[in-house]
């Protein structure tokens, strides 16, 4: 059989991902939780139902396909699924004529995969561009990642990247990096405790794969840029910045620091997975351009090469 990993999304034509233009391919599966998380639909192993509620025309063909009689019709005439007994079996999903009812996360091949990513062959070439993988985590199919980057990267000739929050094993981790050209990694918050408050794992994996990451292959030419997402009141202190600055600067490598400004653009996801939004009571909200540049001049006076989206 051939080897199968689970995505839920090929995003054609991303400039935000790597150099050039490129095509992102999202693995399902991650071993985070992120309070800010904006892919919720990339968190679970496993496909899954989403109900996107104002796509919906409740025509009740769904409840009609449902197998478990997971999807009930309330008295006001909205519908509501009964998560205890819906099995993500899909049924649902093949009878809504207005896709409100999707599933989330499908199993291909790396031939299924490259299919898509070699349409846009031309653009690459002109523009250096490539394949990124990212998610939910990569390195949580470290095979099927390993064998698309190293095909990409070997018969398709193309330039590679990973966005990936580096909690793994470090036998994992190498093998995969291995074939990437750029690497994006995360840093959320430098206090292990507070690490996992804020996603539930401590980052001294992270932190110890960071630092042999940069060892083994900076000085092969890959590209390392650490992103950190700005959550205000949560990981924007100051004492926290800096104790990340010092951290980049003990690796003695030329590492470029992005920092990522928290947005609520995913909020509507979690509600189409039967989900509470980690941060829906807690009134924090985007951070303003300004602020971000106040925190971009603060990194740079720490000698960093410091851009902020």
């Amino acid at each position: 059989m051939k080897l199968k990993g689970l995505i839920f999304d090929i995003q054609r034509f991303s400039v935000h991902d790597g150099p050039g233009i490129r095509t992102l391919v999202f693995f399902k599966g991650c071993p985070l939780r992120c309070l800010w998380c904006c892919n919720p639909e990339g968190q679970n192993p496993w496909p899954e139902i989403a109900y996107f509620e104002k796509e919906c025309i409740k025509c009740y063909r769904c409840v009609a396909a449902c197998p478990n009689n997971a999807i009930i019709i309330e008295p006001d005439g909205s519908l509501r699924t009964l998560k205890e007994r819906c099995t993500n079996c899909g049924s649902c999903t093949k009878v809504c004529p207005t896709n409100a009812r999707r599933l989330i996360g499908k199993w291909v091949t790396v031939d299924e995969v490259l299919k898509v990513v070699s349409k846009d062959m031309v653009f690459y070439r002109r523009g250096g561009g490539g394949l990124t993988l990212g998610g939910g985590e990569p390195l949580m199919q470290p095979e099927f990642a390993r064998e698309l980057l190293q095909r990409a990267k070997y018969e398709y000739g193309l330039h590679t990247a990973i966005e990936t929050s580096m909690y793994s094993s470090p036998e994992v981790m190498l093998e995969v990096l291995k074939y990437v050209d750029f690497i994006f990694a995360d840093i959320k918050h430098i206090d292990p405790e507070s690490h996992k408050k804020l996603t539930g794992v401590d980052n001294r994996v992270i932190l110890n794969n960071i630092r042999l990451c940069v060892e083994r292959f900076v000085s092969e030419g890959k590209e390392f840029v650490i992103r950190v997402p700005i959550i205000p009141t949560l990981n924007d202190q100051k004492e926290n910045l800096l104790s990340i600055a010092n951290f980049l600067k003990s690796l003695k490598a030329d590492v470029k620091v992005e920092l990522l400004a928290y947005h609520e653009l995913g909020k509507f996801k979690y509600k189409a997975l039967s989900r509470e939004y980690p941060l829906e009571r807690t009134g924090i909200k985007p951070p303003s351009k300004e602020y971000m540049q106040i925190l971009k001049e603060t990194l740079e006076k720490e000698g960093l090469q410091v851009y902020y989206s």
